[in-house]
């Protein structure tokens, strides 16, 4: 066997300054963010009259989504003008006052701390539920902005080196699960102390202290060292790479100094970068749609997200409300489904040269996505924690499978798109078909949540108002066979068929699609060539604009 390839040593001081700052913040990040969330849907659960109390959380969360897509937009064009370590900072000050307004609000109407109320049960402020929508919207923005920075920013830390954004990238993505994971597993426990009102009273300060840390990220210390990293296969690049930052901050300066309306015209950058959105959803549809080569990415990506989504804020909360009994137990179990992604992501990174392409990971994803009809007959005791631990091992596999596949085919999409050109300046293919399958998803979880809590709603309604709890769990379990069990089946069996589309997909691990060689050492296509303006008549494919 050889001898594994470095991961630390490889970087230099400066960077693994900037890299100990950057993951020190983003796990704090993390444990903020999983605070926040769990007790925010948890006390959408809680809150909403049951009359339209599912069909309400699958808006609440679709709305947030939606959010978080403009948060992206606002942000790019800050990114450009100022510092990106500035940005994000500032960008999770913002989440951290978004996160503590549902805490003023609940405190200032009259709410209490679950363990100050004589009977210890939780006591909210005299507040309207429907409040939820527009801060949880609020949040989304933020959240959007700060995932969108927190792509970029590695860039700023480790420079244009492929081997070593590889590298950061797997530790920080490792770490951020291993924190989201503790972070949801404690939340329940957060829930039961402070009550559910109460629960993320952490999260204005984890996020205050992450935007403090982050702050101190320099990445005008990064050095180009030779002798301390002789192994990465990018030097020259990663020189070039330097050289183009510098350059591009200094015509930064000098525009700005040469244009003094450049601060001003903030607007009009939002504007473009609606504009340029729009614009690549238009061609990643044409690109998607016209070629055999992409269009099985749209129910691979898309349904595969939606179904994972679908499963931790649609299902899970229904099942702990209704046939556990506590809210709160849906954090436990999420916490089982947080565990299998940081195993299917780990998994991904081992087995990189095992499977070069991403089909065995989504076949694999497509069958173990039937394993939630144990949520209609797993067997529990209501208001008994052990039972929610003992279901949230059964979310392992499940979401393994899930970022096993995302995460390879996020990879594969950025390589089998890294050679298509584009003729428009304002688009590029990568972002224009990431663009279109984010809103195909978002279209999707808007429609499909919506309607399957509208019909569990029915469901319960038919019940009536004096309905027992164990009428609720049975009928709850009924319902649970159609939204959970029969509707992850037929995902299950579209995500699969979609495998079989691309040419060279028939075996259960091609090292080959659509002629492409994705194994170690292919850096072309077989059939294909790296298209360039010159190519055009060749038929090649590029991201022109549709006829």
């Amino acid at each position: 066997m050889g001898r594994l390839p470095p991961v630390w040593s490889c970087f230099t001081p400066s960077q693994k300054h900037n890299i100990i700052l950057y993951v020190w913040g983003i796990m704090m990040y993390k444990f903020g963010l999983e605070y926040f969330n769990g007790a925010f849907m948890t006390m959408a659960n809680e809150r909403f009259e049951q009359a339209d109390r599912y069909q309400k959380m699958a808006i609440l969360t679709g709305v947030n989504y939606a959010a978080q897509g403009l948060g992206s937009i606002i942000i790019a064009p800050l990114v450009k003008r100022y510092p990106t370590r500035t940005v994000l900072s500032v960008g999770v000050m913002v989440f951290g006052f978004v996160s503590a307004a549902i805490l003023v609000v609940d405190a200032v109407t009259g709410g209490a701390i679950k363990f100050n109320t004589p009977n210890n049960q939780t006591k909210y402020g005299r507040w309207n539920p429907n409040l939820l929508f527009p801060i949880f919207t609020a949040a989304g923005v933020s959240y959007g902005m700060i995932e969108l920075i927190r792509k970029i920013i590695p860039r700023d830390i480790v420079g244009g080196d492929v081997d070593l954004l590889k590298r950061m990238d797997a530790m920080v993505h490792v770490l951020y699960e291993v924190a989201g994971t503790f972070a949801a597993l404690t939340s329940s426990g957060l829930i039961d102390k402070l009550g559910y009102n109460y629960s993320s009273i952490l999260s204005p300060i984890l996020f205050s202290a992450a935007a403090t840390i982050w702050f101190f990220i320099d990445p005008e210390r990064i050095a180009i060292d030779e002798e301390e990293c002789p192994s990465t296969s990018s030097t020259d690049e990663f020189k070039k790479d330097s050289n183009l930052i510098d350059n591009a901050r200094k015509h930064a300066s000098t525009s700005t100094a040469e244009h003094p309306h450049y601060h001003t015209s903030i607007l009009e950058s939002w504007f473009e970068a609606l504009r340029s959105f729009a614009k690549a959803c238009y061609y990643g549809a044409w690109l998607c749609c016209t070629h055999r080569k992409f269009v099985w990415l749209v129910p691979s990506y898309a349904l595969g997200l939606y179904a994972h989504r679908y499963l931790e804020n649609g299902l899970i909360p229904m099942f702990s409300k209704l046939v556990l009994g506590e809210s709160s137990y849906a954090q436990i179990i999420v916490g089982g489904s947080n565990a299998g992604e940081l195993l299917g992501a780990l998994s991904v990174m081992l087995a990189l040269h095992i499977f070069p392409t991403p089909i065995p990971w989504l076949r694999l994803d497509a069958l173990l996505l039937n394993l939630v009809w144990v949520l209609p007959i797993f067997p529990v005791v209501r208001k008994q924690v052990s039972s929610a631990w003992k279901l949230a091992p059964c979310m392992i596999p499940i979401s393994y499978g899930w970022a096993g596949g995302d995460c390879s085919l996020s990879a594969h999409i950025q390589a089998i798109l890294a050679r298509i050109e584009a003729k428009d300046e304002d688009v590029s293919s990568l972002g224009a078909v990431m663009a279109f399958l984010y809103i195909v998803y978002l279209v999707a979880y808007s429609i499909i949540s919506t309607l399957m809590g509208r019909y569990v709603d029915a469901r319960l309604n038919a019940l009536g108002p004096s309905a027992s709890p164990q009428a609720e769990s049975a009928e709850a379990r009924s319902a649970l066979k159609l939204v959970a069990g029969l509707q992850f089946t037929l995902i299950s069996v579209v995500i699969l068929a979609s495998t079989f589309i691309p040419k060279g997909s028939k075996s259960w691990n091609p090292m080959k699609l659509d002629g492409q060689s994705f194994g170690k050492g292919h850096e072309h296509d077989d059939d294909e060539k790296p298209t360039t303006e010159k190519d055009s008549d060749k038929g090649q494919l590029q991201l022109a604009v549709p006829i």
